[in-house]
């Protein structure tokens, strides 16, 4: 067992679980960060593909992608580091802070921090968008981007369609074998 990369393992984790406020979507840029561009376990693509496949299975989104990476990355002992590196930060701030923000729910300090804090998730939401948006266009070409998009869009938001419906349903599209342009009908 590699005890070095257990222990990055467990770090990068850690530290993404440790300053996610907010739950999952906030946490989501920061393993980004630490393991595209930090470490670099995976490629941006690989990434995009573990939080599409983990979006689509129930139950909070950084405890499964740290258990596929984990994985992934450093075999059983990873999962195991990644799994509670990921739980031991909730664990120990649900037992120190729940008291004090309950009993501090109305403060406007509280509000305030959350208010606070919206935007940047929002902002590093934006940057994550705009990084699968870029890997779209090399990948699919921006006409077939666009569509899915388009088509996306359509069905989450007007037509109230579930997430883990519209994600199964452009991966089936993308296992969809394209002919390329030099192929020929033989």
């Amino acid at each position: 067992m590699n005890f070095s990369l257990q222990k990055d393992l467990f770090i990068s984790f850690f530290r993404a679980g440790m300053l996610g406020y907010g739950g999952g979507p906030s946490t989501i840029p920061l393993v980004h960060k630490e393991v595209v561009d930090t470490y670099k376990w995976m490629t941006e693509e690989e990434f995009g593909d573990v939080l599409a496949i983990g979006n689509t299975l129930p139950g909070p989104i950084m405890t499964k992608m740290a258990g596929y990476i984990g994985y992934q990355v450093g075999g059983v002992a990873g999962l195991i580091s990644a799994m509670l590196a990921t739980v031991i930060p909730t664990v120990l701030l649900m037992i120190a802070l729940i008291s004090f923000l309950f009993s501090f729910r109305d403060s406007p300090i509280v509000q305030g921090m959350t208010n606070a804090v919206s935007p940047v998730v929002g902002v590093m939401l934006l940057l994550l968008t705009y990084s699968f948006i870029k890997n779209s266009k090399r990948d699919l070409g921006w006409v077939l981007a666009s569509v899915l998009g388009l088509i996306s869009v359509i069905t989450y938001v007007w037509l109230d369609l579930h997430p883990a419906i519209l994600i199964g349903v452009l991966i089936v599209i993308a296992l969809i074998p394209r002919r390329n342009k030099g192929d020929s009908d033989e």
